[in-house]
């Protein structure tokens, strides 16, 4: 599939850098910032678009860090944390920012939020660790997938194969850029683009499941 990552240029001050990353036909508004307030902005626009379905709304979920080859090192701190709802993604440099909104602490909380990603509970563990940040109600897309499909094996899937094989959506994941610096106070497109798509398509596989449900 064809992916293009796009900088919008602002007319208008903000907190955040605005990037379309085009996959195909599909446009994904995705902000990326290290500022509370843009968060906190991100969700209110989440959840004021999607007001009608917030009792079952599907968010998904997915965390970058910078790998450690040390293996006696302890583990580097969770770096970014990703978030899509329909075509619109955000990417929270946490380790950057000089505090965690309220806002974010209430919306990954909530019940009613169904988080949604491959190994995600890996993922929340680290945000725990890392960040006493709390995710409510989380599902394996694996687990789901294999529940509905009633195909154990995958139970072993990753993303990628989830993504095709229940949302039709084709794309690759270089080595290259998963074990990149993503402490880096600004990130490349590579990665951008890199995070952006995980978050989508963990919640493009979970709406898809979710209608089978």
């Amino acid at each position: 599939m064809d992916v293009q990552v796009i900088e919008c240029e602002l007319d208008f001050i903000c907190h955040y850098r605005l990037y379309n990353v085009i996959l195909d036909d599909n446009e994904i508004e995705t902000w990326v910032t290290v500022h509370p307030y843009a968060v906190s902005s991100w969700i209110k626009k989440m959840e004021t678009e999607n007001g009608s379905r917030l009792h079952r709304l599907i968010v998904g979920l997915d965390i970058e860090w910078r790998p450690n080859f040390n293996p006696v090192a302890d583990r580097n701190p969770v770096a970014t944390i990703q978030l899509c709802v329909g075509n619109s993604c955000i990417i929270y440099q946490v380790l950057h920012s000089n505090y965690i909104p309220l806002r974010l602490r209430y919306f990954l909380s909530n019940d009613d939020y169904r988080f949604v990603g491959v190994g995600i509970r890996s993922d929340v563990d680290k945000l725990w660790e890392d960040y006493d940040l709390q995710v409510s109600n989380v599902v394996d897309l694996r687990e789901w997938a294999a529940e509905e499909l009633n195909k154990k094996k995958l139970l072993n899937s990753g993303l990628k194969y989830l993504g095709k094989k229940i949302a039709g959506i084709e794309i690759e994941k270089p080595k290259s850029v998963t074990t990149s610096a993503w402490d880096e106070r600004w990130l490349t497109r590579k990665q951008i683009c890199y995070a952006c798509l995980d978050a989508y398509i963990s919640f493009e596989v979970g709406r898809v499941l979710s209608a089978w449900y």
